[in-house]
């Protein structure tokens, strides 16, 4: 009898073993526990435990033996061992981290792209088409699937499956197409074959959001034109502003006598002339109705907005800031560029904190009562402690305690007000060419320019740092320079060594 139980319950372990590999066998294949994987993996378990139960006997009488016994510790740490390192590999599988070591953290997303990305309520797909996966790409589409759910991509062979490629549009090999619901855009590649993240995020905004909020741009009077590739000019935010969803369009308050409903944001960006009277009137009174108004004054100029900035508590010095710190000269700029490190408390400065900005030559922009709470109102941006103004721009720049103020100063402000129900909005900077093509890309001169956008259109769920550009580091040498490292790595190097060589032979000879 004992002999027949010892038999069944060597038969039954086997079937039950069986059974076990043959569920997980199935799951492995199929990539979901269905029913007959399910079926097979409980027959298993009982199977094997019911072997247990028959051969109980035998498992404790082998057990009692003493070289069973230091099998078994063998066995137990081994099969620890093993549990340990399956545990490790679940937690790295499901519980990704990376960790990003360039100094512009270019592997990982920006906090622009993890808000905007976190915040998907509905299915977004990325489909790149494509005979072979790109690792760069994964890589990239896995950081923003780690952010939500909703967010799903993978590459197809148009070939293999056309009616894919029919439904998203795709005409091309390598076109990668964001789509949701019945929204869909292509995302261009560069010349490499690469996608970008400032792209993706980009595409991301269109085809999650249809509504399209309209950015309107005073013309007339020597304002930065959207259209200018210059440096001076304000061709990127153009470009910026419509990667993040904005319509651009320049008006001209004369022509249009008044600003045109469908402006969800006026600015004014650095006038060289005066405004009409009737122009600053019709600002002001698009202001007051529930508008929202940015307002850049460069030094040295005369918008004629006085009358707004006196409503709205706002006070714009007839000065220039300077800044003898010494820490814009790291950066190349002169004691003209004040550096602000020091932001005031508002949505448009939460996320800059930790960075810089600096502006080309600014005018100083403060509250005029810093005591009045209607409208509400607060300084953006703080000038170091070594900073002060100056009357107009000098060969020789010193500190005059009678006619100069001292730092730290303000070069911005942003003030709102409940106005029937409605939240009015006035940004003014003491500068324009912060946000200019040739320094928006620099430190964080556009995080400002663009959260300040944002703010005014009531989209602070976009108010974020952005992508940054890889630095650009390569090392450029005249050809002495040149030619003294290739006698460097030729001769001298590989000369020391011989000669280190010889002697520490010759030493212990």
């Amino acid at each position: 009898m004992k002999g027949n139980l010892q038999e069944w319950a060597g038969f039954v372990a086997v079937l039950g073993v069986g059974a076990l590999l043959a569920g997980w066998l199935r799951y492995s294949t199929q990539g979901e526990l269905l029913l007959a994987s399910k079926i097979l993996l409980i027959s298993g378990a009982v199977l094997v435990l019911a072997a247990a139960v028959l051969g109980f006997q035998q498992i404790l009488g082998f057990f009692s033996k003493r070289s069973s016994q230091l099998g078994t510790n063998t066995t137990v740490l081994a099969l620890a061992v093993i549990a340990i390192l399956i545990l490790v590999n679940y937690l790295g599988a499901n519980h990704h981290k990376r960790f990003d070591l360039t100094t512009e953290k270019y592997f990982t997303l920006s906090d622009q792209s993890k808000k905007i990305a976190s915040g998907l309520q509905k299915d977004v797909k990325v489909v790149r088409f494509a005979k072979t996966p790109e690792v760069q790409f994964d890589d990239l589409m896995s950081e923003y699937k780690n952010q939500n759910r909703h967010f799903q991509f993978q590459t197809v062979d148009p070939q293999e499956k056309p009616e894919i490629a029919k439904e998203l549009g795709a005409t091309h090999m390598g076109d990668v197409i964001m789509a949701s619901g019945d929204q869909k855009q292509t995302i261009q590649a560069d010349a490499s074959g690469s996608v970008s993240e400032s792209d993706v995020t980009s595409a991301l905004l269109k085809v999650t959001n249809t509504q399209h909020k309209t950015v309107c741009f005073v013309t007339g009077h020597g304002e930065k034109s959207l259209t200018d590739d210059q440096s001076g000019g304000y061709l990127l935010v153009d470009q910026g502003l419509k990667k993040e969803n904005y319509n651009t369009e320049p008006v001209n308050l004369v022509s249009s006598n008044e600003v045109p409903s469908d402006c969800d944001v006026l600015v004014v960006a650095g006038p060289t002339k005066s405004l009409f009277p009737q122009e600053a009137a019709m600002a002001g009174k698009y202001l007051n109705a529930g508008g929202k108004v940015l307002i850049e004054e460069d030094p040295d100029t005369d918008p004629n907005v006085d009358d707004i900035l006196n409503g709205w508590n706002i006070a714009v010095g007839k000065n220039i800031v300077v800044d003898a710190s010494g820490v814009g000269r790291l950066l190349g700029i002169g004691p003209a560029a004040p550096l602000v490190v020091d932001y005031g408390d508002s949505p448009i400065t939460k996320n800059l904190q930790q960075g810089m900005t600096f502006f080309d030559l600014a005018r100083t922009v403060s509250l005029a009562d810093k005591t009045k709470t209607d409208p509400q109102g607060v300084e953006l941006l703080k000038t170091s402690p070594r900073s002060f103004t100056i009357p107009k721009m000098e060969k020789e720049v010193t500190f005059n305690p009678k006619t100069d103020t001292a730092g730290p100063l303000s070069l911005g402000v942003a003030a709102s007000k409940d106005v029937n129900g409605k939240s009015a909005r006035l940004v003014v900077i003491g500068d324009s060419d912060f946000a200019a093509n040739q320094w928006i890309n620099n430190q964080h001169n556009g995080d400002l320019f663009f959260n300040t956008i944002d703010w005014l259109a009531q989209d602070e769920n976009q108010i974020s740092i952005r992508p940054k550009q890889p630095t650009d580091r390569r090392v450029t040498l005249t050809a002495g320079q040149a030619t003294m490292l290739r006698w460097l790595d030729l001769i001298f190097l590989p000369g020391v060594v011989l000669i280190s060589g010889v002697y520490i032979w010759w030493k212990r000879r």
